[in-house]
């Protein structure tokens, strides 16, 4: 309850307590944590009022509305209100608030720091009054393992001279300490930071530029990374990003994700209509690159500067597209379009004409001998799997053959 009081009822000397203050029974002007400070005499004249003026209408701490005032609302002390007056247990708690403000965790850990006495050092000097990790959480009413994280905090900070060793803190005494920021490179509130998965996932979030702690707590709670890709479409590329990268170096990851796709449908067909955009991409990339087109019967020869040209410009169409963009269609009218002209290229050639029906004719007959000499016949005769049909189509195969090697002779003849 805040009572508004005339300045004119203030002695100088000493104020008067507020009725929520408590007892100043046991203070001292020289008290470390809450002092009064004494009015100016000056400042004291000045705000009693001089004889026959009217007093001043006392301010309201609501406006005509009933709202309370902009001041109030944003927190700052009022008219009514001085800092001065606040209880001493409120002030301590502001003062500690402004020190972790400003240095973070140091704060805490250097009060483990001047407290804890390292392993090993013995019980004398500065170190006499100082107590185990476990004597100090059970004073702290908290684990050994969270005073121990602080405690390596303070050791690794002031192995790079960031904070004094130790040996040189006595406790009870109050020293310089760093920015808040700079805590975070040095404390980890994980458990799993110890471990070697939790050291190589540290690593990797500061190869990121991300605090180690941030990463270490998704890993710990894989429900939550699952519910955030569900739910969140930039969470799943980040995370299908992270599991391509990682699948470059881990053959037992791709092997498992090939798996995992081909026992499902939708995710085959996905990926058999992408590897036939990627090879038709691909085909139109090796002509712009390497200049060559390959004939319908598998011949390589250069290819003509217009169709280049239009392989150049459907490509760059296709490097243009956005990861979002499906490629397909635009692949496949390339594809196309570049076929096209490929063919046109060999019909308007004569030679190479010549040259693609030669090599066409010459790969049918190497496929239709190597099918003939697959046929086992031993087996026609050391079991009954005969049948007409069988032989009529083979007196068929033998009349064809027979047609084609006339044709081939009277060719040879006339040229």
């Amino acid at each position: 309850m805040t009572i508004a009081l005339d300045p004119s009822d203030i002695s100088p000397a000493v104020p008067a307590p507020a009725e929520s203050e408590p007892p100043t029974a046991g203070r001292t002007e020289s008290s470390e944590e809450f002092w009064v400070q004494q009015p100016e005499p000056e400042a004291a004249e000045a705000s009693a009022h001089e004889p026959g003026d009217e007093p001043a209408e006392e301010p309201s701490s609501e406006g005509t509305t009933g709202e309370p005032s902009a001041q109030e609302t944003a927190g700052e002390p009022s008219a009514q209100e001085s800092v001065t007056d606040a209880d001493p247990v409120v002030v301590r708690d502001a003062k500690d608030f402004g020190v972790y403000a400003r240095t973070g965790g140091w704060a805490f850990a250097l009060k483990v720091a001047r407290s804890v006495r390292p392993g090993g050092q013995p019980a004398e000097g500065t170190a006499a009054t100082k107590v185990s990790a476990k004597a100090f959480a059970e004073l702290a009413g908290c684990s050994p393992e969270r005073v121990m994280r602080y405690y390596k905090a303070w050791d690794m900070a002031a192995d790079d001279g960031v904070v004094p060793q130790f040996e040189v803190l006595v406790p009870g005494e109050d020293i310089e300490l760093p920015d808040a920021d700079v805590w975070l490179s040095y404390y980890t509130s994980r458990n799993s930071a110890s471990s070697v998965r939790g050291q190589a996932i540290s690593a990797a979030a500061e190869a990121e530029g991300i605090r180690p702690t941030k990463a270490l707590e998704v890993a710990e709670n894989p429900t939550a990374l699952r519910a955030a890709i569900l739910a969140d479409p930039g969470t799943a590329e980040a995370a299908r990003g992270a599991l391509l990268d990682r699948m470059k170096e881990d053959p037992a990851l791709q092997t498992e994700m090939a798996r995992a796709i081909a026992r499902t449908d939708d995710l085959k067909k996905a990926v058999a209509s992408e590897a036939k955009a990627a090879d038709r991409i691909g085909y139109v990339r090796q002509i712009v690159e390497n200049g060559q087109i390959k004939t319908p019967a598998g011949q390589t020869v250069e290819a003509p500067a217009e169709l280049r040209a239009e392989a150049e410009r459907h490509l760059s169409l296709l490097d243009e597209l956005d990861d979002s963009e499906e490629a397909g269609e635009w692949a496949s009218e390339a594809y196309d379009t570049v076929k096209g002209l490929v063919a046109k290229a060999v019909e308007e050639d004569p030679a190479l004409r010549v040259q693609e029906r030669r090599t066409k004719f010459y790969n049918s007959l190497q496929k239709a001998t190597k099918v003939f000499e697959e046929l086992t016949l031993d087996e026609v005769m050391e079991e009954d799997i005969y049948e007409a049909d069988m032989l009529q189509r083979l007196e068929s195969l033998q009349e064809a053959i027979g047609t084609c090697i006339s044709a081939l002779r009277r060719a040879t003849t006339t040229s």
